[in-house]
């Protein structure tokens, strides 16, 4: 087998993606704190009781040149080419790709507020009894939090502050959709209203305001960022500061942070990478967007059909069509990733 050195920073979508595809020509050392895959684009549902959304990473890798790291990476040394992790280990690469996504951003330090990153907590919050949440936030993972808790039952009343409008990325038709559905469940719904934690009088706050990167560790490293806070890349998915490190999913480019996104990022890269070692040119990343899709609870959801760069297009499809064909792009997410591993 091949000595070349791949090391990958994340196993989220893009990130164990990437080092399936590169394991087809080197080894590959994955480095991620859980020894799980976890479906963020579930995490709505695991707070409104869904018992897991975490697969054993093993399923995908173990048929793979892959080697899982428990830790957490602390230092990036590109001149050195080395990764420094929290346990101690010291790992060389030929190649790095820098997976480590996103999070919520500017959370503030309250003990009512909680996140989709900590679902789990926030459905013990739900199961300790009844009282009001309050989601500040319209964007797709805020309606989705909203309207999947609603759906939980008449324990808790939900309601929804949004600086803007709800859903201001969708076109008019798909934002009164969701207008309608939030009445037909009982969630009250401000737009136009900022409002920090302080301003809420509820007994539970989920932050869904926006999303930021996970890019200080290569900004700490010298890895030049976009103006997006974003690792900056060519069109081949190569740090313009280091092209032997590869930067994919919600912490590179400009890209919507989806996983739709993340999984052909992380296929392409780690196929460049595969092609380099092979003595190829690597390829730059074809990708156009087609739809985006959310559910509305469990028996609703929305299908947003999208011009190439994403602008909504007036055509959308609702009810439980729209929640059948969100759920099989999701399900299709955990097929790819096997398919990969195989």
């Amino acid at each position: 087998m091949t000595t070349n050195k791949v090391v990958v920073l994340g196993a989220g979508y893009s990130g164990v993606m990437a080092a399936l595809r590169a394991a087809d020509q080197a080894n590959v050392t994955l480095i991620a704190p859980s020894a799980g895959f976890t479906e963020r684009v579930r995490e709505h549902e695991l707070a409104a009781g869904r018992p897991s959304i975490t697969h054993p990473l093993s399923t995908f890798i173990q048929k793979k040149p892959v080697t899982h790291v428990a830790a957490r990476a602390t230092r990036i040394d590109p001149e050195q080419r080395q990764i420094h992790t929290d346990d101690g280990g010291l790992y060389s690469y030929d190649f790095l790709v820098y997976a480590l996504g996103s999070r919520t951003a500017s959370v503030p330090a309250d003990g009512r507020v909680f996140t989709a990153e900590n679902a789990n907590y926030l459905r013990k919050r739900l199961d300790d009894g009844p009282g009001t949440l309050t989601v500040v936030g319209g964007g797709a993972t805020g309606v989705e939090i909203a309207t999947e808790l609603a759906s939980r039952g008449p324990d808790w009343k939900v309601r929804m502050v949004t600086a803007g409008e709800v859903g201001q990325m969708w076109s008019p038709r798909a934002r009164d959709h969701v207008r309608s559905v939030f009445a037909d469940m009982g969630i009250d719904l401000a737009e136009g209203r900022t409002a920090e934690p302080d301003d809420i009088d509820s007994d539970v706050i989920v932050w869904a305001a926006s999303m930021t990167p996970n890019t200080q560790l290569a900004a700490d490293a010298g890895i030049a960022l976009n103006n997006r806070g974003r690792i900056a890349v060519d069109d081949t998915l190569q740090s313009v500061s280091y092209p032997n490190i590869y930067a994919v999913g919600d912490a590179a480019g400009d890209l919507r942070m989806a996983c739709a996104v993340a999984l052909p990022m992380g296929k392409r890269a780690g196929r460049n990478i595969a092609r380099q070692l092979r003595g190829w040119e690597p390829k730059p990343l074809s990708f156009r967007y087609y739809l985006q899709c959310m559910s509305l609870g469990r028996e609703d959801g929305l299908v947003q059909l999208v011009h190439a760069d994403d602008a909504p297009k007036e055509k959308i499809f609702t009810g439980k069509r729209a929640a059948f064909v969100k759920e099989q792009i999701v399900r299709s997410t955990v097929r790819w990733l096997r398919q990969a591993g195989r």
